[in-house]
């Protein structure tokens, strides 16, 4: 089992250019779409959030349960569901702000277990900025690490909702000793300064870095640096690209019985450029059809996972 915690939210997506198109309701938020992505790809999951009592709420574990991801971790609330709106430049990538003032995620409590068979669990994005909710997500990540669960994390920084951006980085590094698999994007990295070389020595067994359509690339804990090239693709937006990269790299480490420190530094060359490799097919999918799609299993090349 594969826990992904954090927010669940509406993205509005515009449907034509200008400040006054159409917005059109689009299931999302980082974790959530790391949820369905890797329902989609197979993994037994579950989802461990608060969501609301609300229609767009209802929506939201409707497609969760439709993809198969048990949602019996998700706590109620009736306060109204975040929003985010999304602005879509004209090259696919997506932009957004938040109505999150007294929304449901917001008030998330660390629950006293997880399911039965937890291997890993993935934190990031909203979930870890607002409170109350960001301190019981944090609260849950230093239990679950220091049981010895794999735990994963993806920044996903959406920079209009921290307040104080030096506080957060110094958070931040707060959270790399519970962290075994930190995945970022490279603009991400940018806003958080540092290096991979400097977060592995604080902590995690590896750092993978996206690059958009120039690929990815994984550092290790023992030295080793994997770069895999982008898939080349008609690019229709880049909504839930990382999260589905996120998906990929579970999913595959799952596959190789690799969810440890010990696992992921006995991958080797190959097997690391095989991992990238897939989560870079499986996020071009995502990329090639509008809002957050993360594909099938039946979508992807076999061999990868």
């Amino acid at each position: 089992m594969i826990v992904v915690a954090g927010e669940a939210l509406i993205d509005l997506v515009p449907q034509g250019a200008g400040a006054l198109a159409a917005l059109t309701p689009a299931l999302g938020g980082g974790p959530f779409n790391t949820a369905v992505a890797l329902g989609r790809l197979g993994s037994p999951t579950a989802f461990c959030s608060r969501v609301s009592r609300d229609s767009f709420g209802e929506a939201l574990l409707d497609r969760l349960r439709e993809t198969g991801v048990d949602v019996s971790p998700v706590q109620r609330g009736d306060e109204p569901t975040t929003l985010a709106v999304a602005s879509v430049d004209a090259g696919g990538s997506a932009a957004y702000s938040f109505y999150v003032e007294g929304t449901a995620d917001r008030l998330f409590a660390a629950p006293g277990t997880l399911p039965a068979g937890t291997r890993a669990v993935s934190f990031g994005t909203c979930s870890l900025v607002l409170e109350p909710g960001a301190s019981a997500y944090e609260e849950l990540m230093r239990s679950t690490s220091a049981r010895g669960v794999f735990t994963a994390l993806d920044p996903n920084i959406r920079a209009g909702l921290i307040p104080d951006a030096d506080a957060y980085r110094a958070r931040f590094r707060g959270w790399l000793p519970s962290v075994s698999l930190l995945k970022l994007s490279e603009e991400d990295a940018r806003w958080l300064g540092g290096s991979p070389r400097e977060w592995l020595a604080a902590g995690p067994a590896a750092v993978v870095v996206t690059r958009g359509g120039d690929g990815l690339t994984a550092y290790t804990r023992d030295g080793g640096e994997y770069t895999v090239p982008g898939e080349r693709i008609e690019v229709a937006d880049t909504i839930g690209a990382g999260d589905t990269v996120n998906a990929a790299l579970l999913h595959g480490l799952a596959a190789r019985d690799a969810l440890s420190a010990e696992g992921v530094c006995a991958l080797g060359p190959r097997g690391w450029r095989d991992l990238l490799g897939f989560a870079a097919r499986a996020a071009a999918i995502t990329c090639s059809r509008a809002g957050a799609e993360p594909p099938y299993a039946r979508e992807l090349v076999a061999g990868g996972a």
